[in-house]
């Protein structure tokens, strides 16, 4: 019974906490989709699309779905005539940058710095397109998409617009308390019955391949399951109560800004005519090399910083 309360106050505190963040954020972006803001961002973007071999129009998916989601960004897709190799292009970037005010506030919550997120972020996406651009000289043809776009009705004055963000705001926060509450549970029925300290230990070997510490270990596992927005609350917990260092929690979300809902955001992608296969390849083989560097490079100036105090005190 003490596991059943534990898991539902833990789940509870958590779902209000990235509620906060999900609820305004959300709002703010539907009413933003119904003004000139939007459409002038489309038309700013537009010109550097030819550097990752993308046409112009097709700055209209990358940012939908950088303001909102990937669904959003499949959205956009649809509404276009693209080939095999731009949508291919749009999902790998997609895939690293997606959800960026809300995913980047939950990261802020669990104490990962802001320019990390960005750069990271933007980073991965901008050099993944650019690569994918220049070594692959096939999939010119115009893909095939497998689903029809939902045509929904266009609200009517800025009340319709308001009362739209707010249904869609209480449906992501409700969505997420669905999925938090019950993960919370199992994390605290885990935790009480010791299986979470095995779990570690069994995968003490590939944190430490990427410069991480086992008690990180749930964290890492939430995150590739679930994703960022919801693998947050077991962030938020183990940053709190399981002595998850600053350190740690930064490096696991470099792993998981490549690498997350490797299930969903990959299977997501498959009814738009392209391979899925070597779109899962790029993210985890990305996420192990980014984060085994950043961890050496992290490690390397630890030690000389405690060189340089050893010297300063003898």
């Amino acid at each position: 019974m003490g596991t059943l309360q534990n898991g539902l106050k833990a789940g509870l505190r958590t779902t209000w906490t990235l509620g906060k963040i999900i609820f305004p954020i959300t709002v703010l972006v539907v009413i933003l989709q119904h003004t000139p803001v939007l459409p002038w961002v489309i038309q700013l973007v537009a010109p550097i699309m030819g550097v990752f071999g993308l046409s112009g129009e097709a700055a209209i998916p990358l940012v939908l779905g950088n303001a909102l989601n990937l669904y959003a960004g499949i959205a956009g897709i649809l509404s276009l005539e693209l080939t095999v190799k731009e949508v291919f292009i749009i999902a790998t970037m997609l895939s690293f940058s997606h959800n960026m005010f809300i995913e980047t506030g939950v990261a802020l919550k669990v104490g990962v710095k802001l320019w990390i997120v960005l750069v990271v972020r933007f980073g991965l996406a901008s050099l993944s397109a650019i690569i994918i651009n220049l070594l692959w000289q096939g999939g010119g043809e115009t893909a095939q998409y497998g689903m029809a776009p939902k045509v929904t009705d266009i609200p009517d004055g800025w009340l319709e617009i308001g009362l739209m963000g707010v249904q869609k705001a209480s449906f992501g926060v409700l969505q997420l308390a669905l999925i938090v509450i019950p993960l919370m549970i199992i994390v605290q029925f885990l935790k009480d019955r010791n299986y979470l300290q095995k779990f570690s230990e069994k995968l003490a070997p590939f944190t430490k391949v990427i410069g991480v510490q086992p008690n990180a270990s749930m964290t890492l596992v939430a995150g590739l399951v679930i994703g960022l927005a919801y693998g947050a609350g077991v962030m938020i917990q183990a940053v709190q109560e399981d002595g998850v260092s600053k350190k740690d929690a930064t490096l696991a979300f470099i792993f998981l800004v490549a690498c997350h809902a490797v299930i969903e955001d990959t299977l997501i992608f498959m009814p738009l005519g392209i391979p899925i296969l070597p779109l899962l390849l790029i993210r985890v083989v990305t996420a192990f090399v980014l984060t085994i560097i950043v961890a050496y490079i992290w490690k390397r100036t630890e030690q000389q910083k405690e060189k340089g105090v050893s010297v300063a005190d003898g």
